[in-house]
């Protein structure tokens, strides 16, 4: 009767450890990682659930998972390869052993009304936008909040761009890049987006400051720049004494921004602070020149060993980030990012 009820008995579900948290639970059969995960309460991280957006990426240390889509089309071979899936579509075919930060998160999410109450040109096609919230939001220097306008179901998910207040504020701030053909950003650069009503929700996302004392590497892309600004902000208030290259890509002068900004966080920074713009399309004399990836090996020489790296910007500039610092010898352990998306792309991040 075994072998008959192995054969044609519903299949017993797996069991899951996660570390370093040590939370376990089971997965029935059909069910993914994340949604046995959810239905139990655990705060998985997690956004699109569909596959696109990688906020649920988690690594794989024992046991074997089926893909519903392929890990590929969102993870790069070096995620691959370092043993990387992605919890959303990840049906287990055994027990499992996983590592991935549940409920590292400190702040609670909240949904809440805003008006948008000012916006500033930053460049040609990024602005600063600023929303004044009912109830008071806290997070997490680099997390992001989602953005609903009209009573719509559509969101749109922007990081923000300063340092928290302890205790939460009801002013935040995000830089915008306009997407030509956006369902908002036409509308916010027109100047039709001021008399929308708004909801946000949040924070989100699973991208701050690890502990540490090695040397850190930003590099950023766009409107990447703002969750960089916010977690290099939060960390120079609170001392820390790291050693810190920001490599900031642009095509040229004119797509370049932050720089108040970035001097204050140099002035503040307690340890050593170099900061590189990087110009794609146009040749100065003040200017590095190339890809942003290409300053990668030299950035890491100037650090020294066990530096960390930082990353936000375009898919395609995390992915080349990715495969350059591996191939300089730094662990995907130590490579957090947050892959910024518009309306042209699949996934999340940061949406038209």
């Amino acid at each position: 009767m075994s072998w008959l009820k192995s054969l044609f008995g519903k299949a017993e579900p797996n069991k899951v450890h996660v570390r370093p948290g040590g939370e376990a639970f089971t997965v029935p059969n059909g069910e993914t990682v994340l949604e046995s995960a959810l239905k139990l309460g655990l705060a998985y991280p997690h956004d699109c659930t569909v596959g696109t957006c990688g906020a649920c990426r988690t690594r794989l240390i024992t046991g074997k998972v089926e893909a519903i889509t392929p890990f590929g089309y969102t993870l790069s071979k070096e995620e691959l390869a370092a043993g990387y899936i992605l919890a959303c579509q990840a049906l287990p075919k055994s027990d499992l052993e996983l590592e991935v930060d549940i409920a590292a998160s400190t702040t609670r999410q909240i949904v809440t009304p805003a008006q948008l109450i000012d916006t500033k040109p930053l460049t040609h096609d990024i602005m600063a936008v600023t929303w004044k919230t009912v109830e008071a939001l806290t997070y997490q220097a680099g997390q992001y909040i989602n953005v609903r306008w009209n009573g719509g179901d559509t969101h749109r998910s922007y990081s923000f761009a300063s340092a928290p207040d302890v205790g939460g504020q009801h002013n935040v701030t995000c830089f915008i890049r306009h997407v030509p053909g956006g369902a908002f950003t036409d509308a916010l650069f027109d100047g039709r987006a001021q008399e929308f009503s708004y909801e946000l929700d949040g924070p989100h996302g699973q991208f701050w400051l690890r502990p540490g004392k090695g040397p850190i590497l930003c590099i950023a892309g766009g409107s990447g720049l703002a969750p960089i600004v916010s977690l290099l902000q939060d960390a120079a208030r609170k001392r820390v004494r790291r050693d810190c290259v920001l490599l900031f890509g642009a095509r040229g002068e004119r797509d370049l921004y932050g720089d108040a900004e970035i001097s204050e966080i140099r002035s503040a920074w307690t340890a050593g602070f170099d900061y590189w713009p990087v110009l794609s399309e146009e040749q100065t004399e003040t200017r590095r020149q190339g890809l942003v990836t290409d300053h990668i090996p030299a950035a890491i020489e100037r650090l020294g060993p066990g530096a960390s790296a930082y990353l936000c910007g375009p898919p395609p500039m995390i992915d080349a980030a990715i495969a350059m610092l591996v191939a300089h010898g730094m662990p995907m352990e130590q490579i957090f990012y947050d892959k910024f998306t518009d309306s042209s792309t699949a996934s999340k991040q940061v949406a038209a």
